[in-house]
Parts: C-alpha cells; structure tokens; sequence
C-alpha cells in the first residue's frame, strides 16, 4: 500500500467529518490548516486543559478544518485507528495538518503512512509517559511511540519552555516551538479578608496531586478553611473532614462561580507542562500556592515589580504544601502581598489571539518538505 492510500481495496474512504471551518482572523496559515483533535474535545463532562487550549485556538485560526476522532487515546481500539486512517488518507498532499499530541503520540505507525506527503505538526500538551499511575513497561512503550511519532513531524510545538525542553531532550529532538496558553478575561474575585476559601481545579488523579492536599488539609484540621475540588474524578481520594468537597466536573458558567467564590488556588501537581488554572485564577486576581515542576512557574510568573504572586513549593511534599498553607490561613501581611502581586500580574497575562498568532505563525513557517521516515527506536537521531 503506497503513503496515503486508503486501507480499503481500491477506493478512496469516505470524507471525514469536519467539526467546523473558521474564517480568516489572524496571520495566514497555508490555506487550509487541518487540525486533528479528540473526539471529546467540546465534552463538558470531560474538561481538560488540552481540549480548552485546542479549542480556543482553533476558534481564533484561520481556515481551520477541524477533524474530532474518538478513542480511547493514546491507546485507541480498531475502530479509532480506522478512523484516524481514513481522516489522514482524505487530507489533500503537501497541507499542513496540525495533530493533538494525545491523538498521533501513541500511534506512530498511522502517521508514518502520511509522513512523507503531509506536513505533521505536532502539538504536544503533555508527554504520554508522563501520566502518573503507569506501569514501567507502559511507561517505556509510550515513551518509544512519541519518540517515533515526534520524529515524523515536521514541526513539534509544546506549551511551555520547560516542556519544549524535556521533550526534546527526552526524544533528541533539535527543537521544539513554543505557543503558551492565553487566558479570557475575568472579572476580579470577591475575596474574603481571612482567605479561608480554597480551590483546587484539576481532574482528580494522582499526577495533580489532591491527594497531597488532602493530606495537608487534614494536617491542618485546627485552622479554619474550606476546599473545593473541581474536576472529574479519576481516582478518588479518601478523605474524612467535611470541608473538603469534591464538585466534579464543572461547566463554563459553574466554573467562573468557584472562582469567584474562592480566595485561593492550589494545585499540587506532580507534573505540568504549563498549568492553565494558574492564569485562570491570576486573571480574576486569586493567588496561588503550585508545586514549581514543568510551565508551572512561567504560569505563575511575577508582577511588574518583581513580586510573586503566590508561592512555589516542591512536587510530591506534603509538608511543604502544609507549611505554605498554614502561612497563607495565619499570615495576614502575606496575604495582602500576595494578592497586590496577583492584581498586577493580571494585567500582564498573555491572551488567547496572541497564542493563536503565535501557533499561526508556527504552521506558516512548517513550509520544509514533510518527514520522510522516524529514526530507528534504538537511534536518537536530531529531526
């Protein structure tokens, strides 16, 4: 079978699907950019912070011809393979096609049908074995199939310099384009002067770390505070005290509420490749209290005078994370500082058309001829 034809005998496979085509607003991409996205992407129920920036962009690019494909990626089954293959195979020769890392990380062997006469560009919101609670094995394997996928693309883009960096290092890649995250614009919380009410927004799993806030919380049962977690449940936490509330899944309207009815953001992490919760929450002038692992500090940045609008601490340490929020629950003075620094990196953060110029500009110079072939797994050969 030669790059591109269908995997049916004989005839091209029926035209895929397109979500939507979006009218010339920015920059020219070369007409027109294809976009390759999970199927979930516009799923309240599903929120993730990949889908949010997919669709923020993509609503802001021009000529976009969006594709959603289903699957339980990155490990898809027969009928979400079929349908990666039939939505490649339909795309003309020489387009630009950008592919959500989630989807064309874990299956090298689709893309390399397609390498040689598309342009890949792969955008990469998190390393697929960067999930925690994954066996070595499993780990290992989608390490070597990203590593192979990365290798075909054209161009490789993450969301943070520290991501671009460990992807690169970790696949020998010669480099990897940046595109950080915007954010909309907010009104200012209402906050309360004792700082009490906390929030952590972030599917409830092990690699965001809820239960290390747990943990602390309870370390802190003597205080007064409350704690809200937004997010889809992957994994439950045990937890006895009954200010912890686990909301679930938010939608747009829901979300904005919790926001305005919190003084605090916490997001204990293990991993981030940027951490888009954290300009969320600076946008409406909330502090935050983050683990310093991936983008999490370019999120967090500091105010035009220095002045960080939250405090760092290590990934995986409780008691760092307890001790940072007993400071915040009993220090007034830091209280205060914290959210003047926040008030002020508001006004600095960056916006969505300014991440959606900068993606446009990255698709307009991915103008080499496509990859013809990865390198051998054993080799980390330079793209």
């Amino acid at each position: 079978m030669t790059s591109g034809s269908p995997s049916s005998a004989g005839s091209r496979p029926p035209a895929p699907t397109a979500q939507g085509e979006h009218s010339p607003s920015l920059g020219r991409v070369a007409a027109p950019l294809w976009a390759i996205v999970p199927g979930g992407i516009d799923d309240p129920a599903a929120p993730s912070g990949g889908n949010r920036y997919d669709r923020s962009v993509l609503s802001l690019l021009p000529e976009v011809r969006e594709v959603a494909v289903n699957g339980a990626w990155p490990r898809p089954g027969p009928e979400a393979r079929r349908a990666l293959t039939t939505a490649l195979s339909y795309i003309p020769d020489m387009s630009d096609v950008l592919v959500d890392g989630l989807v064309g990380c874990g299956v090298p062997e689709i893309l390399e049908l397609h390498a040689a006469r598309l342009r890949l560009i792969v955008l990469v919101h998190l390393p697929l074995s960067d999930e925690t609670g994954l066996s070595p094995s499993d780990a290992a394997d989608l390490r070597d199939r990203e590593r192979k996928a990365l290798h075909l693309a054209t161009t490789v883009v993450a969301t943070s310099t520290a991501a671009a960096e460990r992807v690169a290092t970790m696949h020998g890649l010669t480099r990897v384009e940046v595109a950080p995250p915007g954010v909309d614009a907010a009104e200012l919380a209402t906050v309360r002067p004792d700082g009490r009410r906390l929030l952590c927004v972030a599917a409830v799993s092990p690699r965001k770390g809820q239960d290390l806030l747990v943990g602390a919380l309870e370390d802190l049962a003597g205080l007064d505070w409350e704690c809200t977690f937004a997010g889809a449940v992957v994994r439950p936490v045990p937890h006895r005290d009954p200010r912890l509330h686990f909301a679930g899944p938010l939608a747009s309207a829901e979300l904005d509420d919790a926001y305005a009815g919190s003084d605090l953001l916490v997001l204990p992490s293990r991993a981030e490749t940027y951490g888009m919760v954290v300009t969320e929450a600076l946008a409406r002038g909330l502090p935050v209290v983050a683990t310093a692992v991936g983008g999490v500090p370019e999120a967090l940045g500091t105010a035009p005078d220095g002045t960080m609008p939250g405090l760092l601490i290590p990934p995986g340490d409780r008691a760092a994370l307890t001790a940072a929020l007993r400071s915040w629950l009993t220090d007034d003075t830091l209280r205060d500082r914290l959210r003047t620094a926040a008030r002020a990196r508001r006004e600095t953060l960056p916006t969505w058309r300014e991440t959606a110029h900068r993606l446009s500009a990255i698709c307009s110079s991915a103008i080499g001829p496509p990859a013809a072939a990865g390198p051998p797994a054993d080799k980390e050969t330079p793209r």
